[in-house]
C-alpha cells in the first residue's frame, strides 16, 4: 500500500489516509488501496476500527481536484460510484468504524467521515461541503448522509452555502461526539476503541446492524429487525457467559448481604 497504512493493536485496528503532501486527498488509487484494506480486515482477531489522516493538518482535504478536473459526464459518475461504494462498504462494515478527525475534513474527508459510526475530532478540524463553489455537487454521499446526520435545514445551509465549520460548531450541530485537542485525539480515540472491543463482539455488530438497517425503514418494520438480532444473541456464547456471569456476581452479592436487626 502506498496510501494506506493498516496497523493492530490489542484487537483495535487503526486505518490511516497516508497522502499528507496532498493533505490526504481521495484520488483513485487511495479509494483502491483503502477498499482492499477493508477486505483484509480480520474480524476474527478485529473489533472496531479507528480512521484517521496522517499529519497534524488533515483527515482528508477532500476528493482530489486534480484528478477531477478534466473528467466527462460518464467519467464523473464513474468516479461517484467507486467513492460511494468504499463508503457504503465502510459505513456497513460489520464492526464499528470511529472517524478520528485530525484537522480538515472537506468535501470527500466529510463524507468519508459520516460514513463511520462515530466521528470525534481535534480543536483544529474543519468540516465542510464546498462543492458548489466548484461546479459539482457532493459525490461520495454528502447530500444524503449530512441531512441525515444534522438537522436538515442546517445540512441544506452548509451545502448550499459551501461554508465550512470549526470544531466547535461541529459539535454543536451534532456532526461530532467530542472534541479534543490534538495531541489527544488518537488516545482517546483509542480509549473508546478498547471501551468497545471489550464488549461481546456479536451483540454490538448485532446493534450496529440494527441500527444501520432499522433507519432505512418505518418503526413497524425496525423493530421486527431488532427482534430477530436480538434472538440471534441467544444462539451465542457471549450472551451465555454474559447472562452467566451477572447472575453467579448477583448471587455472590446477596449471600454478603448482612440482615438488619431491629434492636
Amino acid at each position: 500500500m502506498e496510501f494506506i497504512k493498516y496497523e493492530v493493536e490489542d484487537m483495535v485496528g487503526m486505518i490511516t489516509i497516508n497522502r499528507p503532501k496532498a493533505l490526504n486527498a481521495l484520488n483513485s488509487q487511495v479509494l483502491d488501496e483503502l477498499n482492499e484494506t477493508l477486505d483484509s480486515v480480520d474480524l476474527e482477531n478485529v473489533r472496531c476500527l479507528i480512521l484517521t489522516g496522517e499529519g497534524e493538518k488533515s483527515f482528508v482535504a477532500g476528493a482530489d481536484i486534480g484528478e477531477m478536473s478534466t473528467l466527462t459526464k460518464a467519467e464523473g459518475e464513474a468516479f461517484g460510484k467507486k467513492g460511494n461504494d468504499v463508503f457504503r462498504k465502510l459505513e456497513t462494515f460489520p464492526i464499528p468504524v470511529i472517524a478520528a478527525v485530525n484537522g480538515f475534513a472537506l468535501g470527500g474527508g466529510c463524507e468519508i467521515s459520516m460514513s463511520c459510526d462515530i466521528r470525534i475530532c481535534s480543536e483544529n478540524a474543519v468540516f465542510g461541503q464546498p462543492e458548489v463553489g466548484l461546479g459539482i455537487t457532493p459525490g461520495f454521499g454528502g447530500t444524503q448522509r449530512l441531512a441525515r446526520v444534522i438537522p436538515v435545514g442546517m445540512a441544506k445551509q452548509l451545502i448550499y452555502t459551501a461554508r465550512n465549520i470549526k470544531a466547535d460548531e461541529a459539535y454543536r450541530v451534532g456532526l461530532v461526539n467530542a472534541v479534543y485537542p490534538l495531541e489527544e485525539l488518537i488516545p482517546a480515540a483509542k480509549k473508546m476503541a478498547a471501551g468497545i472491543a471489550m464488549q461481546a463482539p456479536i451483540a454490538v455488530r448485532n446493534c450496529k446492524k440494527a441500527i444501520n438497517e432499522g433507519l432505512q425503514v418505518d418503526m413497524d418494520q425496525a423493530i421486527v429487525i431488532e427482534e430477530k438480532l436480538f434472538g440471534d444473541c441467544f444462539e451465542t456464547e457471549d450472551q451465555r457467559a454474559g447472562m452467566g456471569n451477572f447472575l453467579e456476581k448477583d448471587k455472590e452479592k446477596k449471600l454478603k448481604v448482612v440482615p438488619f436487626k431491629n434492636k
